[in-house]
């Protein structure tokens, strides 16, 4: 099936979301929750699918939503149709502050792969599935899992990055990344996982016991700031806010 064409705006800086124009009868596909606004006209409706395949019968439609719930995701897509006249508007924010990217996939070999929380909208037409990587060390110990995504199609996708986006060319050399970092990569690069140094480095260096190795030709989106990151600087934040709240308690009653 050949996907919509699709206008669209990135708007925003540290919090972003992008604004998809909508012809009549066009649309968009979306992960459940992920709609900021929508303007008159638009109107949208909770399916198994993401209509890449109309003619897939129930049995694949259930096949489809048990793969997502496999990899984390709602069994249900959402579908916008603009079913008014003119030109209408919806826009799609991500869960949490970061940077989104837009893939052109048929510039892009016509798929890539990503982790299994990075897709937030695209054109209808584009097909999203589940990937499983071939190396079990970077399910075992890949931090994010060996289930991702492959989001494959002619048309515009929408990924969501923490933080600041970082793109690298790859050009037939190495990338070592913390391995919650890799937003995603065009397929064909391979995708593993090696030790992070020698032992004392893996205990005592703080980089983990693990990096993600990207190797190939293509590109690969790296995220500053992974969702575990933040969750784990806030948790560390709120800790210390007690023990100084304890502290701070134990002062006052030893001073009276």
């Amino acid at each position: 099936m050949q996907s919509h064409e699709i206008d669209y705006q990135i708007k925003g800086h540290d919090i972003q979301f992008v604004e998809i124009e909508l012809d009549p009868q066009e649309t968009v596909i979306a992960e459940a929750g992920a709609m900021l606004y929508m303007k008159e006209g638009i109107h949208f409706e909770a399916k198994l699918g993401d209509g890449s395949e109309p003619d897939k019968g129930l049995m694949g439609k259930l096949f489809s939503a048990a793969a997502r719930k496999i990899t984390g995701e709602s069994i249900f897509i959402t579908h916008f149709t603009h079913r008014g006249s003119g030109k209408s508007q919806v826009a799609f924010a991500a869960p949490y502050p970061g940077t989104i990217v837009p893939l052109d996939l048929n510039q892009l070999g016509g798929s890539v792969i990503v982790q299994r929380d990075a897709f937030l909208c695209a054109a209808l037409g584009t097909k999203i599935s589940m990937h499983i990587n071939q190396k079990l060390g970077a399910g075992f110990f890949g931090g994010e899992g060996f289930i991702l995504q492959k989001i494959s199609g002619d048309g515009k996708a929408f990924i969501h990055a923490g933080g600041t986006l970082i793109e690298h060319e790859l050009n037939g050399e190495t990338l070592r990344i913390d391995t919650g970092c890799v937003v995603g990569f065009q397929e064909g690069i391979n995708f593993s996982i090696e030790k992070a140094g020698n032992m004392k480095s893996m205990l005592f260096g703080g980089e983990g016991l693990f990096l993600a190795t990207l190797s190939g030709h293509g590109k690969v989106w790296i995220q500053s700031m992974p969702i575990r990151k933040l969750i784990g600087q806030l948790s560390t934040s709120g800790n210390n806010s007690k023990k100084e709240s304890s502290g701070n308690l134990l002062g006052a009653l030893l001073e009276s």
